[in-house]
């Protein structure tokens, strides 16, 4: 209750000073939480879940609700609109089933123009300016699945032309009786991209869309690419260094290339990566804030005035990324040595009810010198050497945490073989190996299960690709599973 009442009078506060100089990207940042949509709490919220959301907002008068069709396997296609100005904005998320983060942050949208006590004279303008379109969840059977593509299996964003697809033909049909003057296009894409050639993530991608295959530029497309370097420098302020731009190669089957094309100004937003930001959530605050900052600078047209040249800094993405390096590695084949760096990828594996994941078999995807690629986790490995685990035999049928297994890590013990063993997820830093004793090799496609070594001393285990340290006893659990070899 204290803490609610801190954030009340920080917003109160805000409100103050709205007839005044004050910076509205950085007070969304501060009162975000006023405004964020609790109930969507991971990136594996379902249509049910979106669904009874709506159902809320359509008993509020300010938003009007509508139904514009159904996906492949016959969940409902809502379209949300507020506002009456003559600009029209139309947005559209999760197009692609398993890009969930843009969709929690039009949520967070809904409950910010739904709030009556807060920001009202902006809001106010922004609904006298604008109209807002939005569609929320297009492909919400791949949502179900948590997978890119819909149920036919087919990729919406390459349906533009074809309209094959009831999403795609949804989402024309809209775009066609809307005809909006701006078009937001909310993606997910890898965490492992780079801002150029860089050890930083990028969080925040953006892109307006060619209109052919010459990248030409017209005053439809230069008013996305304007409005786009407004957005990178103001994240710039949040993030800095963070920011990139998608590639620009033109796609006519695509959503966005195409409406730019047909005269809507089109800005592409991918969301990425952020250290330690595994669901996503502070990647879903930066989107409330700069689509929030897109509609305000519509509403002014503060756009027209910005630099377009800013556009062309934008450094673009680069794939320049691995989830871990181990850096200088000594191997010895008891003839001769030598260093290598070796690069690892997590692979994310979903529960059958796709409500959660866990990681399993981790890959090597890359061995020798790696220095012009980084590591989200980067770490130099000087005066260590590499070798293969041992298996331990244990015919029981299940773990117990006890201080035997640490002595087993000690003495180099990274595969437990247990062909009695009974589960799925092992509570124990270990690879549980049911029907045949085996040693990883180390090498690239191979699962990533080896002891560091200085000198004859074991000081570190790296088991299923996760950093097992002996020296401060810490271990890492979390999504360690048995090994089911073949």
């Amino acid at each position: 209750m204290h803490k609610i009442k801190i954030i009340l009078i920080i917003i109160f506060i805000s409100e103050i000073i709205m007839g005044q100089e004050y910076n509205f990207e950085w007070s969304l940042y501060y009162n975000y939480e006023y405004f964020k949509e609790k109930s969507l709490t991971n990136r594996f919220f379902k249509h049910s879940d979106i669904k009874k959301l709506i159902n809320n907002i359509q008993f509020q008068k300010l938003f009007r609700i509508d139904t514009v069709g159904n996906s492949f396997e016959g969940r409902e296609i809502f379209l949300i609109t507020v506002g009456r100005g003559a600009k029209k904005i139309l947005f559209w998320s999760q197009m692609h089933g398993d890009e969930p983060t843009a969709t929690a942050a039009l949520f967070d949208i809904f409950n910010f123009f739904s709030d009556s006590l807060h920001f009202t004279e902006l809001k106010r303008y922004i609904l006298e300016k604008t109209t807002l379109y939005f569609i929320p969840m297009l492909n919400p059977d791949g949502a179900e699945n948590f997978s890119r593509r819909n149920a036919m299996q087919i990729d919406i964003n390459r349906d533009a032309n074809r309209l094959e697809t009831p999403e795609g033909k949804i989402l024309m049909n809209v775009f066609d009786r809307i005809k909006p003057d701006f078009g937001f296009n909310l993606h997910d894409q890898s965490h492992r991209y780079s801002v150029g050639n860089s050890f930083r993530q990028a969080t925040i991608s953006f892109l307006a869309p060619p209109i052919d295959e010459e990248r030409n530029i017209d005053s439809v497309r230069l008013n996305a690419i304007k409005l786009i370097s407004g957005l990178y420098e103001m994240l710039g302020e949040f993030i800095p260094g963070h920011v990139s731009r998608y590639s620009d190669e033109y796609e006519p089957r695509a959503f966005g290339d195409t409406f730019q094309k047909k005269g809507t100004s089109t800005i592409l937003v991918e969301s990425g990566g952020w250290k330690s930001d595994h669901e996503k959530q502070f990647i879903r605050k930066l989107n409330f804030i700069l689509l929030l900052s897109a509609i305000k600078n519509i509403s002014t047209e503060d756009y027209k005035s910005l630099n377009e040249k800013i556009y062309d800094s934008i450094p673009f993405n680069e794939e320049r990324l691995y989830d871990l390096i181990l850096r200088n590695l000594t191997v010895s084949n008891g003839e001769f040595e030598y260093k290598i760096d070796l690069a690892i990828n997590y692979n994310e594996i979903y529960d059958n009810d796709k409500n959660n994941y866990y990681y399993i078999k981790a890959t090597i995807e890359n061995i020798g010198d790696l220095s012009t690629y980084y590591g989200i986790e980067d770490y130099d490995f000087n005066g260590y050497k590499i070798e293969p685990g041992k298996n331990y035999v244990n015919n029981k049928k299940t773990l117990k945490k006890d201080s035997k297994y640490f002595e087993l890590m000690k003495k180099g013990f990274t595969n437990i073989f247990m062909p009695n063993f009974k589960g799925e997820i092992s509570n124990l830093p270990f690879n549980i190996i049911k029907n045949k004793r085996l040693n990883f090799p180390i090498s690239v496609g191979s699962n990533p299960t080896f002891i560091l070594k200085r000198g004859e001393r074991i000081e570190y285990l790296v088991i299923n690709g996760f950093i097992q340290n002996l020296i401060s006893k810490t271990f890492y659990n979390k999504g360690i599973v048995f090994e089911d070899s073949e």
